[in-house]
């Protein structure tokens, strides 16, 4: 089924939207729910979520792309289950290691200040992403939103991990780059 019609089907609040998104979008929002926790039933817990989250949220939203709407919905529930996780000394997947790779790039903190200043480094590296080339762009995504283990990344575009390691620590290299001329660097 057409995207635009199972969004139609939400807004009318029929039921068959929550079918027709698990069978386009469930292997897809699992995959992404997978990368983020090591647990298959905390996984499909979280695909459980997002068709509930978008339930809720359509009569706001009316996403162009479904499918990207979706795996979002996906990884903030994830992100969430892994942070409980995490807080009871838990976790798993690709997340611990995507983060310590990106430790060396964002700055962090936990005051007001620091809320403003990450929401102005979401723009930051957003706009960063948006300029990248096309192949880097989807490689940085699919390693940092999407939480792809650099085996499965290799695999998709056909290149070997060393070619991927070492294209992901460029990417990182520039967005440093950019972060300090952007003023976000903290001096680390």
């Amino acid at each position: 089924m057409e995207d635009e019609r199972i969004v139609d089907l939400y807004w009318a609040r029929d039921e068959r939207a929550v079918a027709e998104s698990q069978a386009k979008y469930g292997g897809w929002c699992l995959t992404v729910a997978r990368n983020i926790l090591s647990d298959g039933a905390d996984a499909e817990e979280c695909v459980n979520d997002t068709w509930l989250g978008a339930w809720n949220a359509m009569p706001e939203d009316r996403p162009a792309r479904l499918g990207a709407y979706l795996a979002a919905i996906t990884r903030r529930v994830a992100l969430n289950r892994w942070k409980a996780a995490r807080t009871q000394k838990r976790g798993g997947g690709e997340t611990p290691l995507v983060l310590e790779e990106l430790s060396e790039c964002v700055p962090g903190g936990e005051s007001a200040e620091a809320a403003l200043e990450a929401k102005e480094l979401g723009r930051a590296v957003a706009a960063f992403v948006r300029a990248l080339p096309d192949t880097e762009r989807r490689v940085f995504l699919c390693r940092y939103w999407y939480l792809d283990s650099i085996a499965d990344i290799a695999g998709t575009f056909g290149f070997s991990q060393s070619k991927i390691k070492s294209m992901l620590a460029r990417t990182r290299k520039k967005l440093l780059t950019y972060l300090r001329k952007e003023g976000f660097y903290d001096g680390r």
